[in-house]
């Protein structure tokens, strides 16, 4: 039994530990072989690139070597995939290598499109690469005062980011002594402070108390980045002096140009985690259509329930459960306070008062990352 994992995030690197783990006798026996495809041979712990934007990490603190988080019964290459042939049962790779699998997980991830939206590359600051993070602190640090504008195009993944980016400003601009010299705006899409129903009534009393403007109904169309305006497609226009934006995602290239998914996005079954007409197909994490955040957490939680399913069939023959959408969310909510949103298909979150020791879970969780994408946790 041939299982091929394309993708060395956090969701495929979970899976294939994962599995590694559950069919040891298998692979000992020659029975079954695990194969990983990633497109770097380093490991990025994603969450890290807020706190690099803010100083408060840096860059080689994201990475770990990749071959160094698998298990040892794990082939890995570093040879992303060129082209899916999904009705013969391989991919082809940038080496020109063939790869057979009789079961595929694809967890080839997202990627952010400031490029789609005109003036946004020249005209804002992001923090969802290594380079844009190291920039946008930069700009933080030379900032002297003025009116921050914060946008979100979407989708995006990590949900939760542009509310913990507020807080993050308030945070950086106290500690500097000139948050009385600045003005904070949050924008956003849709007719409330964030998707999650239950955030957006969190969101506002907290914007509120630490003198957070907000501006609903708003989807960016372009930005003026030489007269520092940015324009919505409602017809209204904001002037800026610094502005950070949440930039539209979507899947990889490769997804959309084999035609795998609109925008990148695979439709996938969200129970049993199957991309819709392909029974020995999964999908995890970011890459999947299913409308659950794109975060760590959830690529996490689906790797398990794929996992489980996959060692099962492979023992005997049936699958035993069903990814029932289930979402951790930790919110960085300043002054060293933190809170949660847990939720799935069913039940929406319930977030409780920030606190102080949520915030040191988090910050724990930031060390114990690296544990749990070897499946340990």
């Amino acid at each position: 039994m041939r299982i091929l994992v394309v993708g060395g995030g956090t969701a495929g690197t979970i899976v294939a530990n994962n599995l590694s783990r559950r069919l040891t006798g298998e692979i000992r026996a020659g029975k079954v072989r695990i194969t990983m495809l990633s497109a770097s041979d380093r490991h990025m712990y994603q969450p890290g690139l807020l706190y690099v934007a803010f100083g408060q990490m840096t860059p080689d603190q994201l990475y770990r070597d990749q071959a160094s988080l698998l298990e040892p019964t794990i082939e890995f290459h570093v040879d992303p995939v060129k082209q899916f042939q999904l009705d013969k049962n391989k991919v082809i790779t940038e080496s020109g290598k063939t790869y057979e699998y009789d079961i595929l997980v694809i967890a080839t991830g997202s990627r952010m499109v400031p490029e789609e939206t005109p003036g946004l590359t020249e005209g804002a600051e992001f923090f969802y690469t290594e380079a844009s993070a190291v920039k946008m602190y930069k700009k933080l640090r030379e900032f002297k005062g003025g009116r921050v504008m914060v946008a979100v195009g979407v989708p995006h993944k990590c949900p939760i980011a542009p509310v913990e980016v507020m807080f993050a400003l308030d945070d950086f601009f106290k500690a500097r002594g000139i948050r009385d010299k600045v003005q904070l705006k949050y924008h956003y899409p849709i007719g409330r402070l964030h998707t999650i129903e239950n955030v957006a009534k969190w969101a506002k009393p907290e914007f509120e108390r630490i003198g957070v403007d907000t501006e609903t109904l708003f989807n960016i169309k372009e930005i003026d980045a030489k007269n520092k305006v940015m324009k919505s497609e409602e017809g209204t226009e904001v002037e800026y002096d610094l502005l950070i934006v949440i930039p539209a995602h979507r899947g990889m290239e490769v997804i959309e140009r084999d035609n795998l998914g609109s925008g990148g996005w695979i439709p996938t079954d969200r129970y049993s985690l199957k991309m819709n007409g392909h029974d020995n197909v999964y999908v995890v994490g970011d890459t999947t259509n299913l409308p659950v955040s794109k975060t760590g957490s959830a690529a996490h939680f689906q790797a398990e329930a794929i996992c489980e399913n996959i060692a099962s069939i492979i023992k005997i023959g049936e699958p035993v459960r069903d990814y029932d959408g289930k979402v951790y969310c930790f919110i960085e909510a300043g002054h060293e306070k933190a809170t949660y949103a847990m939720f799935n298909y069913l039940n929406p979150p319930d977030l409780k008062p920030p606190s102080k020791p949520m915030h040191w879970f988090k910050i724990s969780y930031n060390h114990m990352y690296w544990t749990s994408v070897r499946g340990l946790l």
